[in-house]
């Protein structure tokens, strides 16, 4: 598997700014994953759920911590699915929403 592709996780955090409020932040980490379609059935099984099924990221398992978004060549995907492999691996199943094409 050539994990030479670099994606952005994205984590959506509230954080309190000096006024006392909670302001919505993100923060982005960089990882290296392999980059693949997703399969036929995938595709037509997420439309028929109502989702937009793109493509799926497999990467190292330890280096995700549950984001629900990431950054792939400046576009942004949804995480709708994870599937946790075997040796440490897990995919992960993203799409985009409508409307940001």
């Amino acid at each position: 598997m050539d994990r030479s592709n670099v994606i952005y996780l994205i984590s959506a955090n509230y954080e309190q700014n000096a006024l006392k409020q909670y302001v919505y932040t993100t923060a982005k980490r960089q990882v290296f994953c392999d980059v693949t379609s997703v399969s036929q059935s995938e595709w037509f099984e997420g439309g028929r759920n109502g989702l937009n099924p793109q493509l799926r990221f497999t990467m190292f398992a330890p280096d995700y911590h549950g984001e629900s978004e990431l950054e792939y060549e400046g576009t942004v995907y949804t995480i709708y699915r994870t599937y946790l492999g075997k040796n440490d691996f897990i995919d992960l199943y993203t799409e985009l929403k409508k409307g940001t094409m």
